[in-house]
């Protein structure tokens, strides 16, 4: 355990709220590790004061938070945000300390985590997108800047590389949106292109029917497809981070397309219970991670003795 309590705090929110996460920081050098711990739990706190959860969990389950609330406790975010990044921040909430403490440790951009917040703005709004290129935005300002944040912790400064952890955090969410289709609709929520919808023949508030359920299915096949391609963009990136870094991501990486894989394979069905990927599978992912990590770093060095 550390001793230092902001970053026990944001590991211990880590923790409760993502055990994948939580297995692949475990992979993480301890400094790596403890940035990490801080950026999540800023972003997961956030992420809750906005939909009045608690780790992630309850939309859904009690009366939708309104627009005018939710814009108001996204101003004070912006504020609070804005006093801990400047050194002003005199508010108790730890992850605050600890987002300001990142970026200045790490060099991240200022501008990075209100990017994220923008993308909550979104969400705020109501905003819904028409293709799949305007879904990519979204997918930036909410995961894609996230990304880009974990590889200046990880210590990665040159643009490609940055690009390459954008394209995977882009990746990562898609994937999320896919398997969150229906709970997303619960709440009148719609991620999925208007245009693909429209095609398919599926009215937005009717996404939730059974009746649309193979319909539905084949857009989101889309939307796999789409995340599957940015998953091998950003593999170009994972070979020029650190070697344990490289491995986490990797890890990570695989688990998400996995999730994937698991969505794309229940067709139709794919809702009627959460996707995930089971312990087993995970522990294999993880290992095959290590391997190819392992194997890349030997034929980069054998590229560079030739």
């Amino acid at each position: 355990m550390s001793r230092d309590p902001i970053v026990d705090h944001c590991r211990r929110v880590i923790e409760r709220g993502s055990r994948s996460f939580t297995r692949a920081a475990a992979l993480l050098e301890p400094s790596v590790r403890a940035g990490a711990y801080q950026l999540y739990a800023w972003c997961r706190y956030c992420d809750d004061v906005i939909d009045q959860q608690t780790l992630g969990h309850g939309m859904g389950t009690g009366p939708a938070p309104d627009r005018a609330t939710q814009a108001a406790a996204l101003a004070l975010l912006r504020r609070q945000t804005e006093s801990a990044i400047a050194g002003t921040f005199d508010g108790d909430e730890p992850v605050f300390r600890g987002i300001a403490r990142i970026v200045a440790t790490h060099g991240i951009p200022r501008h990075h985590p209100f990017e994220l917040l923008d993308g909550m703005a979104m969400d705020v709004t109501g905003r819904r997108y028409r293709t799949l290129e305007a879904l990519g935005e979204y997918c930036y300002h909410v995961a894609g800047v996230v990304g880009v944040m974990m590889a200046h912790i990880m210590g990665v400064r040159d643009a490609e590389t940055l690009k390459r952890a954008e394209d995977l955090g882009i990746a990562m969410q898609l994937t999320n949106i896919a398997r969150d289709v229906m709970d997303d609709a619960s709440v009148g929520r719609v991620y999925l292109p208007l245009d693909w919808l429209e095609r398919a023949g599926v009215p937005p508030a009717e996404i939730a029917e059974r009746r649309h359920r193979p319909a539905v299915a084949a857009v989101v096949a889309g939307l796999l497809d789409a995340a599957e391609e940015r998953y091998r963009r950003a593999d170009a990136g994972i070979g020029h981070l650190p070697f344990r870094s490289a491995w986490s991501i990797a890890a990570a990486r695989a688990i998400y397309s996995e999730i994937g894989t698991v969505i794309r394979r229940r067709g139709a069905a794919a809702w009627d219970s959460r996707a995930y990927v089971t312990d087993g599978r995970k522990y294999l992912l993880v290992g095959r991670a290590l391997r190819q990590t392992v194997v890349g770093r030997l034929a980069t060095r054998r590229e560079a003795l030739a």
